[in-house]
């Protein structure tokens, strides 16, 4: 299993000891925790056979992950001569990426919620990696809480994505709706002096709301994928 978050520990011999038992027994709530949070509990059928995807929650769902990858991979196709166009102004503007998370930048209902860092979408990540060699500021919106911001924020950098920004649900945030609360977000950045060139998510509410010269949605089939 990929390591967890690095966390606080001592250089002392009583490795051992009853506080570090507690910390590792709070780490696995924590991620235990995280993995209600974002996905759900685990069904059943996943804790049968871990070590492939067939096990995900979205196969239960009847998604396909090959074809999955081929459906994102034409998004991403019809993106990045876009973004590469608008990116040779970075120079001259501050310009920003907005990404979705969930099925949008990781691989979230394809990998067990227990496995971490949960994997990047390879034809996401390339794309974000290389507008922002060219000066685009990345940014991340998602709809999940800020008790995992930093587990989040953790997991986007191991995966090999840039982070300059991530923006998680506060309290009073989980009380409206998604699609306000992202839109209000975008409209944030945008207070800071940014032109969001392209909006990347799987679901509508990721990318209605304006805020953005263009939306990419990928597909989440109808729903399936969270």
């Amino acid at each position: 299993m990929p390591s967890a978050p690095p966390t606080s520990s001592t250089s002392s011999t009583s490795s051992s000891t009853p506080a570090r038992r507690r910390a590792v027994a709070g780490t696995t709530a924590a991620l235990a925790l995280t993995a209600f949070l974002v996905v759900g509990p685990a069904p059943a059928a996943l804790a049968a056979d871990p070590d492939t995807h067939s096990t995900s929650a979205a196969a239960l769902a009847d998604v396909d992950y090959t074809t999955w990858l081929k459906d994102v991979a034409a998004v991403v196709a019809e993106a990045r001569p876009y973004v590469e166009e608008r990116a040779k102004d970075a120079g001259r503007e501050k310009q920003a990426i907005v990404l979705d998370i969930d099925n949008s930048s990781l691989e979230t209902d394809f990998h067990p919620f227990w496995e971490l860092p949960t994997p990047a979408i390879a034809d996401v990540r390339e794309l974000v990696r290389d507008a922002h060699d060219k000066g685009v500021a990345v940014f991340f919106v998602t709809a999940r809480p800020g008790i995992i911001h930093s587990l989040t924020d953790w997991n986007l950098k191991r995966a090999g994505y840039p982070v300059d920004g991530l923006y998680v649900r506060s309290l009073p945030d989980l009380f409206v709706e998604v699609s306000t609360y992202k839109t209000e977000k975008r409209a944030e950045i945008e207070a800071k002096g940014y032109t969001i060139i392209a909006n990347i998510g799987n679901n509508t509410t990721d990318i209605v709301g304006g805020h953005a010269e263009r939306a990419f949605k990928l597909p989440d089939y109808d729903g399936k994928l969270s």
